[in-house]
């Protein structure tokens, strides 16, 4: 993917309550700034204590003005949910990159059979052509230790895709996360990071 030097790069993460995509896209922007850009960075929770749909725009750059993404200008997709990775592809710029977790989360309309959810999503995401890159991220959480740190793995993966060193991510992490939680944390960001492998 290549970018307009000058133009903020725009990052959209989606996800449903309870994942910890907020948490992600803090430890995020915190990276972008110690790395020396502008961030702005915006969220919109729908009832994301119930797993309701969660989305954070970051946007990082030499000069950033707005948190907000436009449609179809988004550079990078991480989508920690498949249904809303999928429905997400509407705010894709032409060469996007998506970064998908396997994980699937049935809302309660599929549970009680009043609609069907995509399994096929990544087969439809590939099929529109984008740069698709695909993470379990809960299944390398629990190799870490730790089941609920799959945010951390997909932003183990982001780190292997952004022009930023791994380190900055390993402080930012040290920095922001309480003592007790740094190690296993810091296993799953390498488990993120290892298991995408650059063309």
């Amino acid at each position: 993917m290549t970018t307009v030097p000058g133009t903020p790069t725009n990052i959209l993460m989606v996800g449903v309550g309870g994942q910890g995509t907020i948490l992600a896209s803090e430890l995020l922007a915190h990276v972008l700034m110690e790395s020396g850009y502008d961030v702005k960075k915006s969220e919109v929770h729908g009832m994301s204590q119930r797993g309701g749909r969660v989305v954070s725009h970051v946007r990082f750059g030499e000069k950033v003005y707005s948190p907000l993404i436009v449609k179809r200008e988004v550079d990078y997709l991480v989508g920690f949910e498949l249904a809303e990775t999928l429905r997400s592809l509407e705010w894709l710029g032409p060469e996007a990159r998506v970064l998908a977790d396997r994980k699937a989360i049935l809302p309660f309309t599929s549970l009680v059979g009043e609609a069907r959810y995509p399994f096929d999503a990544l087969e439809l995401i590939r099929k529109r052509g984008f740069d698709l890159t695909v993470v379990d991220g809960e299944g390398l959480a629990v190799e870490a230790g730790e089941p609920k740190t799959a945010n951390i793995v997909l932003m183990g993966a982001l780190a292997k895709l952004l022009p930023i060193d791994k380190k900055g991510w390993e402080e930012a992490i040290k920095r922001n996360m309480p003592g007790k939680f740094v190690s296993v944390n810091l296993r799953a960001l390498d488990l993120g990071y290892s298991a995408v492998e650059i063309a």
